[in-house]
């Protein structure tokens, strides 16, 4: 009688499945809801972002107004600022991943495109809604605290006195990267595959990125790394600097995204050796 053979199972070298790069051009989508709703929670997450971080700002500059005589050392400081906008996207993407993949930030939607994790369809439109809830966001709180609004800036980026544009340029790219590269990093299948016993909220890290990117940059430009921030806040508060400066907050941060993801996708994950086979020479 022929002993029984015990089967052993058969194991794969790779074990995480890195999704197919996305389509640049998905007509499909804008025949379903799910795009739409995605739309809207982008466009509902980056007015929430730019209501309550610009609300922080200005309540920090009129606390330490100078000529209220208030207490200098009063306020949340630059520390409790860099904390709301970290924080508000730790919450906002917490809330949208699962809907719309969480971006509240044209330069990482940028950034997810280059890497085809979003199509061009859906990049352009992601890009209009969080510019337009950001616009919103900021309208909020000039509706409510005009006076305020206008006395403290509404907000808005601008470079420093004494720091010129390139340093500012370099600020806004080397802070986006920081924050694009986490993001890759973050919702790397890979990743997830072999820290599955650690489990990582995603967007903690993506929080804490932002957070310690307006700690360092905040003295330099107010810390964009977001066109939508940025944006939103000028067409709201519409002054001259606001407008002159403009231009960093939108080429920086698209740089920055763009390294990230060549950085992420080329280098780390060597997207284009898979695409050409490998170094090994298959029998």
């Amino acid at each position: 009688m022929a002993k029984d053979v015990e089967v052993q199972p058969e194991f794969s070298a790779k074990d995480y499945t890195d999704p197919p790069p996305t389509p640049l051009f998905d007509l499909e989508e804008l025949t379903k809801w799910s795009f739409y709703r995605a739309l809207i929670a982008e466009f509902i997450a980056t007015l929430l972002f730019l209501y309550i971080t610009v609300l922080t700002v200005i309540g920090y500059k009129s606390q330490t107004d100078p000529n209220l005589n208030t207490d200098q050392c009063g306020g949340v400081g630059i520390l409790g600022i860099a904390w709301a906008f970290g924080g508000m996207i730790f919450i906002l993407v917490y809330c949208t991943a699962g809907i719309s993949g969480g971006h509240i930030n044209p330069a990482v939607t940028f950034g997810l495109f280059l890497g085809r994790k979003v199509s061009l369809i859906r990049a352009v439109m992601y890009m209009v809604a969080q510019c337009l809830g950001a616009i919103c966001g900021c309208g909020l709180v000039k509706g409510f605290q005009k006076a305020y609004y206008n006395r403290y800036g509404g907000g808005a980026n601008t470079l420093a006195d004494g720091y010129n544009k390139g340093t500012g340029l370099g600020a806004e790219i080397i802070g986006t990267f920081v924050l694009v590269y986490t993001v890759f990093s973050a919702t790397d299948p890979k990743r997830n595959a072999r820290d599955s016993h650690v489990p990582v909220l995603a967007p903690l890290p993506i929080g804490f990125a932002v957070f310690m990117v307006h700690l360092a940059t905040i003295p330099i430009t107010g810390t964009g790394i977001n066109p939508a921030r940025s944006f939103g806040a000028a067409v709201i508060y519409n002054k001259e600097k606001a407008w002159d400066d403009q231009w960093i907050f939108w080429v920086g941060p698209f740089i920055g995204a763009a390294i990230a993801a060549f950085y992420h996708q080329v280098i780390l994950r060597a997207a284009a050796i898979k695409a050409l086979g490998s170094f090994r020479s298959n029998a």
